[in-house]
């Protein structure tokens, strides 16, 4: 069992895999949009690296099925219900109480600018946002609770959070098993030795939406929603 170190391990995917294996990933997939004060943890780059070591994962936990693609799809069958699951809390948890949310004072773990950007998003995106902010850091934590608080049809909802998962966990988790295979085969390079520059990229590439609007987008007038009823 890996050792904690620092609060880097915390945004570290590898420290997961090696701690807890395949029921902390399903946790962690679960936590970073069923508790809202999740968006802090690894979600896309904990998937890549999950599939890199999907093998490992699925032997450890259940034995081998003798197949990279059956572990594959195990693994990534197993987020993605994690994933749903995750959702759907956070969908019904708007539906209860989310409208109190917008009255609640910042604290450490919640900021409110994040509820209000989940809310423009899903505002313009409509039912899609609830696809598209699977692959979105922090919007994904939030597009389900303002899905609740906006009372989207419960079946839409289902649906496109399904969706959403599948894709989501899928092309992550098999980009993430394929990818280690190719670059070992063709040019003999081990990504589990390049994980640090790994996670790097999939954050600066995950996140670059949200620097570009930070740096470039104007300033959002938050004061809009200080009064509006979202009950």
């Amino acid at each position: 069992m890996e050792d904690f170190n620092s609060w880097k391990d915390l945004l570290n995917p590898e420290f997961y895999i090696k701690m807890g294996g395949f029921w902390l990933i399903l946790f962690i997939v679960f936590a970073e949009t069923g508790l809202f004060v999740g968006f802090f943890l690894p979600g896309d780059s904990l998937l890549f690296v999950s599939g890199i070591y999907a093998v490992e994962i699925i032997k450890e936990t259940f034995g081998s099925t003798g197949s990279d693609f059956l572990d594959t799809t195990l693994l990534a069958t197993g987020v993605a219900i994690a994933a749903v699951i995750g959702n759907e809390v956070g969908y019904y948890f708007g539906r209860k109480t989310g409208p109190a949310l917008y009255k609640r004072p910042d604290s450490m773990l919640f900021k409110k600018k994040y509820l209000y950007q989940a809310h423009d998003f899903f505002e313009k995106h409509g039912a899609l946002a609830i696809i598209m902010a699977r692959f979105l850091p922090v919007v994904r934590t939030f597009t389900p609770i303002v899905a609740g608080i906006v009372k989207m049809d419960k079946k839409e909802f289902l649906r496109d959070n399904i969706i959403g998962a599948v894709l989501w966990s899928f092309i992550l988790i098999f980009a993430g098993h394929y990818l280690d295979k190719l670059f070992m085969e063709q040019f003999g390079i081990n990504l589990k030795e390049k994980l640090e520059y790994i996670i790097i990229v999939i954050v600066l590439v995950t996140t670059l939406p949200v620097i570009i609007k930070f740096m470039f987008g104007k300033k959002e007038d938050f004061s809009k929603y200080e009064n509006k009823d979202f009950e």
